[in-house]
This record gives structure tokens, C-alpha cells and sequence, in this order.
């Protein structure tokens, strides 16, 4: 395929290569600036998308520049077709810069982008489940011997030995009636240290309702309700089992919120990153370009903030058994979707006495869990390096 026909598919595939926020004629018109269209800016890239040498990862770079000045991207003189561009570059640290320079009648001109390298990426996934209140009352209320004797907390403790799976619980302060945190007893202490190198505990949300509380909630409000959430988890269980949360309830919080979460350790938020009623929607109020872009990719870096937002690939309560390998099968397909599964679902379904009970729910855990092992993925928990593994 020549370079101008294969750019221009490229183009208007944009839905799979990433470049469908930019509209259509800017692109096929003649370019007035120089512009880097891919990777973009705050790109996680891998081995999937380039090729992996003693230097780094050799990756391509594309873009359009007026068609009569010369382009250079880091210092190697690009390819040209018409307004398109095309060049090659290593990334050699985990941060990269990459710049594209041209010169010509219309003078000089530039674009800086930045993104990351994966460098020691291998096929993994995390498991998060939201909503939790329910098991922590069952324990408290019970006084068990063992935490273990809690029907849930031994379901997942049957799924980690079974398949080494790892969990984070985000629960909630209180279940919004008879229950909260400062309830349960810290003489557990000792049993959350001995199994917390695969079960942690995370801030969700003060309670479930109302729905989406911090969409709209100062950074104030947010920042008491956290901090009241982690000085109970560090209580009760011990800094071994606290983890950062990746996940606020509902996904939305506000923009000027991502600092307190930051300087509370938060280094990666999942959402849903999905279109409801053609609004972007659990999305932490990211823009329309940038959500398009995490609904087709496992990863994008907020330079600003410093923090990684990921995709949601399967909601398990959402998904019945016999559609979960469905779902998750074609992700594999696609390089900016194959690396990493970030796999969710819900606490409340579990229960006989929520009024969406899930019967066959701990069969859907098992299922998707199951396939991801014998595709060689391998648990990780995502605040420790970079989305699980060493930077």
C-alpha cells in the first residue's frame, strides 16, 4: 500500500487509530501547521505498538505540515506524501518527548508532544469491586472467628487460590442505616496483614446514595469523606491492606478535585469512558476527545494532573456468563486494547437480600477470570509502578 493511500485509510479509520477527534478537513485539506495526529499526546504505549529494540521502542510517528516545508521529528528528516507525514522514533524513557519541526516560506514551526513507554508491559489485569459495605457489616455483626467465615471474603479467597487473582475492595463509610466504619472491630488486624498481598481496601464514596456525589462536590468535600474512609481502613486493617482507590463512585469527579486525589496517593482512575444519551459519561468530566479516545484504548496519561485514566472493559454484573468471554475475546484483537483487562463489578449483587440479587454472580467472576488465566494474563494491583509492573 503506498503512504498516501495508506495514510488517508488510516484517517478515516480514525474510530480504530485514534485520530477521529480531528476533523475530516482539516486533515485531507492542505495542512497550515505542522501537527503530530499520532500517537497523541498523553499516549500509553507498549510492545504491541512498535518494535522493541536494545534502544527502546521504535514506534511511528504521523502527522500533516504545509506541503512545501521539510519536516523533522526528533532530528530525523520525515517522509512526505502531499500534506502527510510520516517518521520513526525510539522511545528510550519512560516519559518521552517527541517533536515535530518544519521551516520553510511560512517560517518556523512546531509540535511537542509527550507520552509513556511501558516499558516492562506484559499482558495483565486488575480486579476492582465497587460498592462495598455489606460484607464489613456481616463481620461485625457476626463477630466471626475468622474473616474468612464471611461467605464473601471466602469466595475471593477461593478465586486467589485457585487462579492467584488479586482484588480491591472500594468501600463505602457507612451502609447508610445501622452500619459504619467505626463499627467493625480492628481484632482482624493480624488476618487483612497476612492476605494483603491480594486483597486490599480502598475509598470509594461516604455511602451509595445519593448517586454521583462528587460530580459535582467540592475538592473539600471530597477530600474529608477519603480521609475519613483510609483512617478507618488503617484501623481496622493496617497500612498493608490500605490501597490508593482507582475507581470514586460513579466515576465523576471534578476537575479540580484530581489534585486532592493525587496528593492522597491516587495514581490511576478507571471509568466507563461510554456515550449515554450522546453525553460522555462516567468519564471524570474528561472532554469529548479525550474520552473518544479511552473508549478504543486501555490507557491514557493526564499530563497535568499526573494521573493514568483507564478503560473499564467488562462490568461483570452487567454481563451475564455465556457473554463474558464475548465481550472480552475481540479485546485481544486490538493492540491499543490487548495489554491490559481492567475487569469490574459490583458488591451488592452478591447478596440474596438486594433487590438485584445476582444468583449466578460469583460464576460470572469465575468465568472471565478464568479465560484471562489461560490467555496468560496475570493479576497485578494497579497503584504499584506503573499500572502494575516496574517502571
Amino acid at each position: 500500500m503506498s503512504f498516501n493511500v495508506w495514510s488517508r485509510r488510516r484517517f478515516l479509520l480514525g474510530v480504530a487509530t485514534g485520530t477521529a477527534a480531528l476533523a475530516t478537513g482539516r486533515l485531507l485539506a492542505d495542512a497550515t501547521s505542522t501537527t503530530i495526529l499520532e500517537p497523541v499526546h498523553g499516549a500509553v504505549l507498549n510492545r504491541r505498538h512498535g518494535r522493541q529494540t536494545d534502544k527502546g521502542l521504535e514506534i511511528e510517528v504521523l502527522g500533516v505540515a504545509p506541503e512545501d516545508q521539510a519536516v523533522i521529528v526528533n532530528g530525523q528528516a520525515a517522509q512526505r506524501q502531499g500534506a502527510l507525514y510520516r517518521a520513526k522514533v525510539i522511545l528510550a524513557e519512560h516519559e518521552n518527548e517527541i517533536v515535530a519541526s518544519s521551516r520553510g516560506p511560512r517560517g518556523h514551526q512546531e509540535h511537542r508532544i509527550k507520552v509513556i513507554w511501558d516499558r516492562n508491559s506484559r499482558p495483565r489485569y486488575r480486579f476492582s469491586i465497587d460498592d462495598n459495605s455489606f460484607f464489613l457489616r456481616d463481620i461485625a455483626q457476626h463477630q466471626y472467628a475468622s474473616l474468612f467465615d464471611c461467605w464473601y471474603l471466602a469466595m475471593l479467597r477461593d478465586l486467589h487460590k485457585k487462579y492467584g487473582t488479586k482484588f480491591v475492595l472500594n468501600i463505602y463509610y457507612t451502609t447508610g442505616d445501622d452500619f459504619n466504619l467505626t463499627q467493625f472491630p480492628d481484632r482482624y488486624k493480624g488476618e487483612w496483614a497476612d492476605n494483603a498481598d491480594w486483597l486490599k481496601l480502598a475509598f470509594h464514596a461516604w455511602a451509595d446514595k445519593p448517586d454521583r456525589p462528587y460530580q459535582h462536590a467540592s475538592p473539600q468535600q471530597l477530600a474529608a469523606d477519603f480521609d475519613r474512609v483510609a483512617e478507618q481502613i488503617l484501623r481496622f486493617a493496617g497500612e498493608a491492606t490500605y490501597s490508593p482507590p482507582t475507581v470514586i463512585h460513579w466515576g465523576m469527579v471534578l476537575p479540580a478535585s484530581l489534585s486532592v486525589l493525587k496528593e492522597r496517593g491516587v495514581r490511576v482512575l478507571s471509568g466507563y469512558f461510554t456515550q449515554i444519551g450522546g453525553v460522555w459519561d462516567v468519564n471524570y468530566h474528561l472532554d469529548p476527545s479525550r474520552s473518544a479516545y479511552l473508549s478504543r484504548h486501555d490507557a491514557w496519561m493526564d499530563f497535568e494532573s499526573g494521573i493514568v485514566f483507564s478503560r473499564v472493559d467488562i462490568v461483570c454484573n452487567n454481563t451475564p456468563v455465556d457473554q463474558i468471554v464475548p465481550t472480552l475475546a475481540p479485546l485481544m484483537d486490538d493492540p491499543n486494547t490487548a495489554e491490559i483487562m481492567d475487569i469490574f463489578t459490583h458488591e451488592q449483587y452478591f447478596w440474596p437480600f438486594y433487590q438485584r440479587y445476582l444468583p449466578d454472580h460469583p460464576q460470572r467472576l469465575e468465568t472471565a477470570i478464568r479465560w484471562l488465566t489461560e490467555q496468560g494474563y496475570e493479576p497485578v494491583f494497579y497503584h504499584e509502578g506503573f499500572l502494575g509492573v516496574p517502571v
